[in-house]
């Protein structure tokens, strides 16, 4: 019986069933796009009703949205010159905060105090500089909880220039006052660049000037004029039309996968290692009724729109390695768009919360977002969660990514929800490290070292500064589990501090068990042995008697 209970435990690990092989998540290299791609565009500052406001923002997280662009109108926020009315603002970062939705700032309507007298709302300030100051005292307030700030908005439109002719070299000097004065107030914030209308462009009177410049063309001139040194991550919009996703991209044509050869531009400016984050996206679900020349973005069915709105975000993270977050067009408005206007179409939640086909599409995807498998992941990937009152995410240049989650509070702790064989955490030593304690699924981890009190930990603390890879979790059992990561109390005795860097994590793949025959034949051999002499023995008794 014991040989028999030997041979089945060296079997059952050949012979058990393994995990499906499944496809190892690409690396995904270039900043910004190791993330939860599922976002949404909101007009939370025009909702009066509090409980409004929150069961939108409740139903969007409910549906694995993590990002909410937002607009801060600047008119509204400072009313007079140097007279500021943040209120309704803070709350509705607390509020996206407390649903752990990240916000990015979209930041543009000028005062009438900053610009002429009698002058279109949307033009920008006569002064760039009373802008940039706007964008300091912006930053400088949210600091570390609104990381991402969009500069202006659709600035090849006439209606977003203040009615006068566009101007790429013009938009350029705002952006790059507001960069300045952006990485002033805080060094890791990210800047987007405004998005462009996609257009084919419409002239102004005025000789070779443009009322509406072709996107294409608007982007060519903003590089000319130097845009790529001010900012982080370029802002498209992406509006698929009446066509499907994969449609090819025509520099005569307006749809979803015009966006490429917005992304040659930039590389062909040398600007190849940004991300590209998408605006405004989507498709319009409008009702056959609607004459078609109303009807300028086209339209699908609602099936259609739930179907392509997937589709184009999975098409883009498979093929196009630089694409970021994707803010669905538009997630609920307040009712000041009405049903005989297409724009009602776009919505993921009607105005009185009914949620349409595209938010279902939306929820059951963004589910399988929250959990890694085999690969390797960056720490903005959904399947990490980090408090943000806790870590702080900084910009590293020399990092995995380019940033790094950084915490030296005890008790600060992250989550990496996963499934594989093994787990190696990407972490940066030196002379002020401290100790991560770790545990698996709530148990101390077998092989890593512990404290006094019997705590698995990882040691932090190097005499150099160093970036290294430690093996945390080895022979997993394959199921989704969970390592959660606390920054402990002690440190190394060397250390002059608790500080603990976290930059990535690398998920190994189960491989392919090979069949112990060595073992196999000696205990099959003492099998055969035994049940011969057992068998020698009945036959001797059995003569005997």
């Amino acid at each position: 019986m014991i040989l028999l209970a030997l041979l089945g435990y060296v079997l059952y690990p050949a012979i058990r069933p393994a995990q499906a092989p499944g496809s190892v998540y690409p690396r995904r290299e270039i900043p910004n796009t190791d993330v939860n791609p599922f976002g949404a565009n909101f007009f939370l500052e025009r909702e009066v009703e509090a409980w409004k406001r929150e069961e939108t923002v409740r139903m969007a997280r409910e549906a694995g949205i993590g990002w909410a662009k937002q607009q801060f109108i600047w008119a509204e926020i400072e009313p007079q010159p140097g007279r500021f009315r943040w209120e309704k603002y803070d709350a509705i970062l607390e509020l996206c905060e407390n649903y752990g939705l990240q916000l990015v700032a979209r930041l543009d309507g000028a005062p009438a105090w900053s610009r002429p007298e009698g002058s279109m709302p949307g033009r920008p300030p006569d002064d760039f500089n009373l802008y940039g100051e706007f964008v300091y005292r912006f930053v400088e307030r949210y600091r570390g909880r609104v990381r991402y700030i969009q500069i202006w908005n659709e600035p090849n439109l006439f209606v977003e220039w203040g009615n006068r002719p566009v101007d790429p070299a013009g938009y350029v000097d705002l952006l790059r006052i507001a960069y300045q004065r952006a990485k002033e107030a805080d060094p890791n914030v990210y800047v987007l660049s405004a998005p462009l209308a996609i257009t084919l462009g419409e002239p102004h009177p005025e000789p070779g000037k443009w009322r509406a410049m072709n996107d294409l063309q608007y982007l060519e001139e903003m590089y000319a004029a130097g845009a790529g040194s001010y900012f982080d991550i370029l802002s498209a919009n992406a509006f698929g039309m009446d066509f499907p996703p994969d449609a090819p991209s025509s520099p005569g044509e307006l749809n979803f996968a015009r966006v490429l050869l917005q992304r040659e531009i930039m590389e062909r400016f040398g600007d190849t290692n940004k991300p590209v984050w998408f605006n405004e996206y989507g498709w319009n679900a409008a009702p056959e009724s609607f004459a078609k020349e109303s009807l300028i973005w086209k339209r699908v069915t609602e099936e259609q729109q739930a179907v392509f709105t997937i589709q184009g975000i999975e098409y883009a993270r498979q093929n196009w390695p630089w694409a970021g977050v994707f803010h669905i067009w538009y997630f609920r408005q307040v009712g000041n768009i009405g049903p005989e206007d297409p724009g009602y179409y776009f919505r993921m939640v009607d105005v009185d919360f009914t949620p349409r086909r595209v938010y279902f599409a939306v929820k059951d995807r963004a589910a399988q977002v929250k959990e890694a498998g085999p690969g390797y992941i960056e720490e903005t990937h959904p399947a990490i969660t980090a408090p943000s009152q806790e870590w702080s995410p900084q910009i590293k240049t020399e990092a995995s990514g380019q940033a790094v989650l950084v915490s030296e509070t005890q008790g600060s702790h992250l989550t990496l929800a996963f499934r594989g064989s093994q787990v190696h955490l990407v972490a940066w030593c030196g002379p002020q490290g401290g100790q991560l304690l770790a545990t698996l699924d709530g148990e101390q981890i077998p092989g890593l070292p512990t404290d006094v009190r019997g705590r698995s930990f990882i040691e932090l603390y190097a005499p150099e500064q160093a970036q290294k890879s430690f093996l945390v979790v080895e022979s997993a059992n394959g199921r989704l589990q969970t390592l959660r990561l606390t920054v402990g109390e002690f440190a190394h005795p060397d250390s002059g501090g608790r500080e603990c860097t976290v930059d990535a994590f690398h998920i190994g793949q189960e491989t392919e068990r090979s069949f112990p025959l060595v073992p196999v034949s000696v205990l099959l051999a003492g099998c055969i042995a035994v049940g011969w002499f057992l068998g020698r023995s009945a036959i001797g008794r059995k003569s005997a008697r």
